[in-house]
């Protein structure tokens, strides 16, 4: 192949940019059109920025995130990718910058207490958690603490919460439609998709849950019930996130508690907090 025909066949090559926004676009199942129309500018401009005949400006570029609704960490990428510097930070909880914040987020945790409470990135890393999840945890794990600090993997380990879930595969289910969403819902990222896999891979995971279920969206509203002992808790979860973060650190963290379905969780939970044997339990 001579030169002139290899500078002819990079030139035809989408650049990273185009390729990231493809991706993007195909994975929100909108047209050149719709996204055009959607971040103001014209579909054939989109269609040269895909093909990487044009390069786009740092401010259709936003347009164009937004559009798509893309989190902080695909924005800085993106940004990269166009030859620009990466607009938003990522700070390590506990900066100085954040101390706030990271004051609220402890205060969230406290408050929840006699019931669990965690701080959770994306990748489901418990990061925190209040005095009332350890005290449950172990009381479901016969007094030891749970093997990992992943709350995926001690729902989907045999040898972990999973034995004390009575509606696992209720449970498990909903977490494996969100884990689903979360691959579709950023495609390129590799490491939702190796969790996915490895929670696949535990034993006991029925087959059909290998394919993204579409009939309808994950719950809102999550039930856990876990037993052991004699001793039964009822649970629902709420999701707290950070409204308009402008850091990547908070865009990716969300703070889960856990909330009493009745009055014996109630009364199991109080009498934990207070260092009593549990309703029906003996030590």
């Amino acid at each position: 192949m001579d030169g002139a025909h290899q500078r002819q066949s990079s030139d035809l090559a989408p650049a990273p940019v185009g390729a990231r926004l493809r991706a993007w676009r195909s994975a929100r199942h909108l047209s050149q059109l719709e996204l055009a129309l959607a971040a103001d500018t014209s579909a054939r401009h989109l269609s040269c920025i895909e093909t990487g005949k044009s390069r786009p400006g740092r401010e259709l570029l936003g347009r164009l995130a937004d559009a798509l609704e893309m989190p902080l960490r695909e924005r800085n990428a993106l940004l990269l990718d166009a030859g620009f510097a990466p607009q938003f930070p990522e700070t390590a909880l506990g900066a100085p910058v954040l101390a706030r914040i990271d004051q609220a987020i402890d205060a969230i945790l406290a408050q929840q207490s006699p019931y669990p409470a965690f701080l959770i990135n994306r990748r489901w890393d418990v990061l925190r958690a209040n005095d009332a999840a350890a005290r449950v945890n172990r009381l479901m794990l016969g007094g030891r603490d749970s093997a990992h600090a992943n709350i995926l993997r001690q729902f989907f380990d045999p040898a972990d919460l999973r034995a004390a879930i009575v509606n696992w595969e209720e449970v498990a289910g909903e977490l494996i439609r969100h884990l689903h969403e979360q691959v579709a819902a950023v495609p390129g990222d590799r490491g939702a998709r190796e969790l996915l896999d490895q929670m696949l891979a535990y034993p006991g995971v029925p087959a059909r849950w290998r394919l993204r279920d579409i009939s309808a969206p994950p719950s809102p509203l999550l039930t856990t019930v876990l037993r052991r002992d004699g001793v039964e808790l009822r649970f629902f979860s709420t999701i707290t996130t950070f409204a308009m973060p402008r850091d990547i650190t908070l865009d990716e963290l969300h703070i889960e508690c856990c909330f009493p379905m009745d009055d014996a969780t109630v009364a199991h939970c109080r009498a934990l907090a207070a260092g009593a044997d549990a309703p029906g339990v003996s030590r």
